[in-house]
């Protein structure tokens, strides 16, 4: 975003914010721009920076309300009502200095309708720090909030910044290193996943055998529904597995033979009506004697013989495990139970399966996602992955990785089945948990980048695009020092 000329209009807070303000009016006014500065406090009401920031801005000094409501017209002292929003309208460009990062809860009064009236103006937006409204440290929005076309942050990004819904308000996101050291006092726990994260992930030896590779077990499956598990089978393999098992029911073992590939095993379940029964958990358990890790859930229904199978293998397999699809659903309202399961264990819902986790509404998770996805780590004593475009990876000490985003060819039919069986993959040959979460969804990002370029619309990407793009983002990757944010991290990733 490039604003070379026409008015601009500053609107300031009473806090550090509207003193951050305040200084970029002065500099803006010092290099001849012409800028009006509104400010929703009085000048008695600021102090600190804010103030001397005030004493020494040349020129006008701030418009201010004087408790009349921005839509009033001005008064004979001078106070300003419908005058700010006239100042916002003429702008080129608005500068939101209004609430910073200490902010949480609603915006109420003067700020409130201040935000208002920005998001009613026409000009584009630069929000200092953090769209007003957004909480900084978890991307909660409870009221009205500035929706900014460019969002100048300081030294690092803010939490909040990168997850949804505060994501959505922040536009084109710039970072300004002012000198803070590296080491210093920050929001820790939080990071983002970066290509370097591939470094951690192991690389095939001559001296290995298939198995050493990583043996996957693909278990789902039922009438109707046999795509998920051969497209997740399909993804175990081109994530680097060496020998992949779908274990299918019986009745549709002949349909998924056929439409996958030579290399894909299958084993065949008893079953019902087209769906797995709790009598196939046996079988299943003898196939895991080989170590590896499973992928539970991908087209497995929610049939009752169907739902108690899910669970007995959760309960009782002692492989690493991911839980996706109706494997997730069997468990809902039920997570405690998977922390009797000694092996890893990596949870993969979008909002709606972890609403019926939690036994809430899919809107209550959007809402607060990050605070969410930690409740249901720590319930499940395991690694959640709450999918979106702003993918959050929780494990249950409170440690967060969050994915940059910005893939929208992954917003198609079978596409978490896909990641589901990368994770899966990754588990399989001996990657912890967490990372391997965060580089399978890092890798899955990557590949729908490339499926995109492959294609050459984002809108033509099908799943199994992103399957044979694997190969290609794994490559793309890695460095000697790749790893999953840690504990001493601090926000951005750095």
């Amino acid at each position: 975003m490039s604003i070379t000329s026409g008015s601009i209009t500053v609107v300031c807070g009473k806090g550090n914010n509207g003193g951050d303000g305040l200084v970029a009016a002065r500099l803006l006014r010092e290099a001849g721009r012409r800028v009006a500065v509104v400010s929703v406090a009085a000048p008695d009401e600021l102090s600190g920076d804010a103030r001397t920031s005030l004493e020494r801005l040349p020129g006008e000094p701030p418009l201010r309300p004087s408790g009349a409501p921005w839509s009033q017209p001005e008064d004979g002292r001078g106070a300003a009502g419908g005058r700010q929003a006239q100042v916002l309208a003429r702008a080129a460009v608005i500068v939101d200095a209004l609430l910073g990062t200490g902010f949480q809860g609603e915006p109420h009064g003067a700020a409130a309708e201040a935000i208002e009236t920005i998001n009613n103006s026409a000009p584009d937006v630069v929000s200092v720090d953090v769209p007003s409204g957004v909480d900084a440290s978890t991307g909660v929005v409870v009221g009205p909030a500035v929706r900014a076309a460019l969002t100048v942050t300081f030294h690092a990004a803010k939490p909040g910044l990168w997850i949804n819904p505060g994501k959505g308000y922040v536009g084109e996101l710039e970072v300004v290193d002012i000198g803070i050291p590296r080491g210093a006092p920050m929001e820790a726990m939080i990071g983002l996943i970066e290509p370097a994260v591939l470094a951690a992930l192991p690389r095939r030896k001559a001296s290995w055998t298939k198995f050493k590779s990583g043996h996957v077990l693909v278990v789902g499956g039922s009438r109707g529904l046999t795509g998920a598990p051969r497209m997740a089978a399909l993804a175990s393999m081109r994530a680097g597995a060496g020998y992949v098992t779908a274990c299918v029911p019986a009745s549709l073992q002949a349909i998924l033979a056929s439409g996958g590939t030579p290399e894909m095993m299958t084993r065949a379940l008893p079953d019902e009506d087209g769906s797995a029964t709790a009598e196939g958990t046996a079988l299943v358990l003898e196939a895991t004697e080989r170590g590896g890790a499973m992928a539970l859930g991908p087209g497995l229904g929610r049939a009752d013989g169907a739902v108690a199978f899910a669970r007995a293998l959760a309960r009782e397999a002692s492989v690493s495990m991911v839980l996706d699809a109706d494997g997730l659903n069997a468990h809902a309202g039920r997570l405690v139970d998977l922390r009797e399961r000694e092996e890893p264990t990596v949870l993969t819902p979008h909002a709606g399966e972890l609403g019926r986790l939690l036994q809430l509404s899919s809107s209550q998770i959007e809402r607060e996602r990050l605070r969410h996805v930690r409740l249901a780590a720590g319930e499940a004593d395991a690694i959640v992955l709450l999918k979106g475009d702003d993918t959050l990876i929780a494990d249950a000490s409170g440690r967060v990785a969050v994915s940059p985003g910005g893939t929208p060819a992954l917003a198609t039919a079978g596409t978490g089945d896909v990641l589901t069986g990368v994770i899966a993959a990754l588990l399989a040959q001996g990657v912890d948990s967490l990372t391997a979460a965060s580089a399978g969804v890092w890798l899955h990002a990557e590949a729908g980048r490339e499926a995109a370029r492959r294609v050459g619309v984002v809108e033509g990407v099908i799943a199994t695009d992103v399957i044979a793009a694997l190969p290609a983002a794994r490559a793309r990757g890695g460095s000697a020092n790749g790893r999953a944010p840690d504990r001493g991290e601090r926000a951005g990733g750095e």
